[in-house]
């Protein structure tokens, strides 16, 4: 199931229930998600995600989310990292701290745990250290629909690099452009805002949620912190595009910092449904992804392998979907590339694949799957647009990423 996108929107509205008639979910991450989408929690309309990052084979993990909000994504990963697991969130806002540190011993109670294993810290997603985050001391981090609001994305990922342990991952939604945004883009004044929204909540003294996006420029937590004095609360808008990441810039960062290349998983094309702003962004174009990051040492397969699924990681005993490119069905003989080779023998999915190099025969029970190695997609846009010609065939899905399955702002 991977990356499918919550029922949300851009705009910030809270999810909603799934809508009668709706598929069922098909993994226990997702039923376990849509059972908290209907939980009424004051948090409920407080949360902002772009998708749903909750990867595959999480028991007895330890997950950091970048940029946590009210928790609820955290509530979801510490059902599935189990009561030997432990999943820490981290956001720059008191505010969505406080609100999210008050369900804990809910979820505790609702999850039979003697203890909670969840922790809410307040800092910045760029300077986890100062938040005593330390070296390599997580399995996996996730981030849903942050990372794009943070002026300097490099240092991010740098500090989930340096984090995560060997062979971990960053598990993470975004929103991506199709080229790098020109200067009119990034500081125009509904996809960047304006300090005046900031200044006149100010005046009035009251605790409302404004946006990373409502400045002239990116703003850095020190700039925020300053000038709210921790009165507003920071949040992703419908208005988050002009701080986008041009989509192959992630590539180049996550060689860069020593990441594995980016893995494509879903991507949803985002619509601009406003005159003004299509006029502003022409030719530029906006996709909802997530990506998976891994990060593991050199050593292992250096030449294409076959592959076998053993089968029975949680939710995915008979059919795993690791990404955009590969899915992999128990017993079925799969060829893979070297470095998808490399990241299944040196992460945590080691013990769930039988690994050999081509031409060693392999046990089977479930067949072969053709062993031509097709054209990996990794390009999102290309993923979106053939997703929807997918879907203009078949019965409508109810379920969306921030802005619906064709995302709309």
């Amino acid at each position: 199931m991977g990356g499918r996108s919550k029922p949300a929107s851009l705009g910030g509205a809270s999810a909603q229930e799934p809508a009668a008639g709706a598929r069922r979910p098909e993994s226990q991450a997702e039923e376990t998600w849509l059972h908290l989408v209907t939980l009424r929690y004051r948090r409920t309309c407080r949360y902002y995600g772009c998708g749903l990052v909750i990867p595959e084979h999480l028991e007895n993990c330890w997950i950091l989310d970048l940029g946590s909000g009210s928790g609820r994504d955290c509530y979801v990963l510490s059902q599935l990292v189990g009561e030997k697991g432990h999943v820490t969130g981290i956001d720059m806002t008191k505010g969505q701290v406080e609100v999210a540190e008050k369900y804990l011993d809910y979820h505790m109670e609702k999850y039979g745990f003697q203890a909670s294993n969840v922790t809410f810290i307040h800092g910045y997603i760029e300077k986890l250290g100062g938040a005593g985050i330390k070296n390599e001391s997580h399995d996996i981090v996730v981030s849903n629909c942050v990372i794009n609001l943070v002026p300097d994305k490099q240092q991010v990922l740098q500090e989930a690099y340096r984090v995560l342990k060997h062979g971990g991952e960053l598990y993470f939604s975004d929103v991506y452009t199709s080229l790098e945004l020109p200067e009119e883009i990034r500081t125009h004044k509904v996809l960047w805002g304006t300090v005046n929204k900031l200044e006149s909540a100010k005046k009035k003294k009251k605790k409302k949620l404004l946006s990373w996006t409502q400045w002239h420029t990116p703003v850095t937590p020190d700039i925020w912190e300053a000038e709210t004095g921790g009165l507003l609360e920071p949040r992703s808008s419908g208005e988050c595009l002009g701080g986008a990441l041009y989509w192959k810039e992630l590539a180049v960062l996550a060689q860069k910092i020593g990441f594995c290349p980016p893995r494509l998983v879903t991507a949803n094309l985002i619509t601009i449904q406003n005159k003004e702003l299509e006029r502003v962004i022409g030719d530029c174009r906006f996709v909802s992804a997530t990506f998976r990051l891994f990060k593991h040492s050199k050593t292992g397969p250096t030449k294409r392998c076959q592959v076998i699924y053993n089968g029975g990681i949680t939710g995915h005993e008979k059919e795993l979907m690791f990404d955009a490119n590969f899915k992999f069905k128990e017993g079925e003989i799969v060829e893979v590339d070297e470095e998808t080779a490399a990241i299944l023998k040196n992460s945590r999915f080691a013990q769930a694949f039988l690994i050999r190099p081509i031409g060693e025969k392999l046990p089977t029970s479930g067949g072969c799957s053709a062993l031509e190695l097709k054209d990996i997609i990794t390009d999102p846009f290309k993923l979106a647009e053939e997703s929807d010609s997918m879907k203009s065939r078949c019965v409508p899905d109810a379920a969306g990423g921030c802005c619906g399955t064709k995302k709309s702002c």
